[in-house]
């Protein structure tokens, strides 16, 4: 089916505007290589180590730069062209899996390497994710911007599904170079995306510029003062603590909790990504049906007892069909959040209350990754992530009771 007809479909509506498949197909591409990464270096870590501290620790230096990051990566992206920006930070990105796929061919590679360039890439990828979220909100009309952010999902899933099944393979006959190799290659697909893509007009801020730092904070009030806009922010805080390090943990949980290899890994990230496509392609028509409000409310009640139900599955053939709920469940929490977070952005300031949004996001990933990791080398990995999944059902109950209206997105 082409993406023309596609877009008859509520799902998939913004895959009628050309700019925007050109954007998905580089994205798609890239992440494809990433995810093959993801799995590789997991494996890696686990299998030198032996440490879910150490896997969790790297997973989380991808991811802490955004403390300081995210938000001048917003700033920026508000006042320069967004198609210039992503390239460069496209092609740094590329040169450091370069630099990492010749230190594993050369017989260099070590747990130390991994980590230093990992935080790194994290610095790249921050810097670049407002720019990315603001282009995207930029390349179709409002009506559409559900549409956009959901397959921004969906391609995001994707990636996680194709890439674990290149990954396991290319990781079996060449080893970690290949496949570090392939994913440096990728980063170029995004490049022809964005420079295809036609210059967008920047929107005058309805908010004067100050200066850059100002900038950033005058994003920081302006979310405040929006509750619903907060409050959205707040649940992605917490789940990215709470839920989102069943990203990173797959590897310790396949070859710590089950004893099997970087194939089984491969399967439950791929198995995530099928439920996350799934989602996808329903989302649009539940939102339409339920409302965003009820749709996203019910989702996050959800999402809690999902995640307890994989991280307690007793054998692998059960974890993997929980965590196939799993990444529906998340996907659609995580695309509804995020389209609250745009529409509620002022105009000029997308990508600053992108930069926040991703701050938020990524601290909380940070912290929760590193301290399940630790904690489940001392406590058991089943107690400690069953235990956070149970405690983000806590908080998003005790949201909705005080503020039920708020949680999750209202009608717009």
């Amino acid at each position: 089916m082409t993406a023309r007809r596609l877009s008859s479909l509520p799902s998939f509506r913004a895959f009628g505007h050309r700019d925007f498949v050109a954007v998905w197909s580089g994205a798609l591409v890239s992440n494809i290589g990433a995810w093959m990464e993801v799995v590789a270096l997991g494996v890696y870590v686990t299998a030198v180590t032996g440490k879910a501290e150490w896997t969790g620790g790297i997973a989380a230096l991808t991811y802490l730069p955004s403390v300081v990051l995210s938000p001048l990566g917003g700033a920026i992206a508000d006042r320069f062209d967004r198609r210039i920006f992503i390239a460069l930070c496209a092609l740094a990105q590329a040169v450091l899996a370069g630099t990492l796929a010749t230190l594993a061919f050369t017989g260099h590679l070590s747990v130390l390497a991994v980590a230093v360039i990992s935080f790194f890439n994290g610095c790249v990828h921050v810097l670049s994710m407002p720019a990315y979220t603001a282009l995207i909100a930029g390349l179709v009309p409002s009506e559409d911007l559900h549409s956009a952010m959901s397959l921004t999902s969906t391609q995001f899933n994707l990636g996680r599904i194709l890439g674990p099944m290149l990954a396991a393979p290319l990781l079996a006959v060449g080893g970690v170079g290949w496949v570090l190799a392939f994913n440096a290659v990728t980063f170029f697909a995004v490049l022809w995306a964005v420079m295809t893509v036609r210059p967008q007009a920047r929107p005058a801020s309805t908010i004067p510029s100050r200066g850059l730092w100002a900038d950033i904070a005058e994003g920081v009030r302006v979310s405040r003062r929006d509750s619903a806009l907060w409050l959205a922010m707040v649940a992605m805080f917490t789940m990215a603590a709470l839920i989102t390090p069943f990203i990173s943990l797959v590897p310790v949980f396949a070859l710590k909790v089950f004893g099997q290899d970087a194939t089984a890994a491969s399967v439950l990230v791929s198995m995530q990504g099928v439920g996350a496509l799934l989602a996808s392609v329903m989302v649009g028509s539940l939102a339409e049906r339920w409302g965003r409000q009820r749709l996203l409310d019910t989702t996050l009640l959800v999402l809690g007892p999902a995640a307890a139900l994989y991280w307690l599955s007793p054998t692998l053939p059960l974890a993997m069909a929980a965590i196939l709920v799993l990444g529906a469940v998340y996907m659609v929490a995580i695309a509804g959040l995020s389209t609250r977070c745009q529409e509620r952005a002022p105009r000029g300031m997308a990508a600053r209350v992108s930069g926040l949004g991703a701050v938020l996001l990524n601290v909380g990933y940070s912290l929760g990754v590193w301290m399940q990791g630790a904690l489940a080398d001392r406590l058991g990995v089943r107690p400690v992530t069953a235990t956070a999944a149970v405690l983000f059902l806590v908080v998003v109950v005790g949201l909705r009771a005080q503020r039920p209206r708020e949680v999750g997105v209202p009608e717009t």
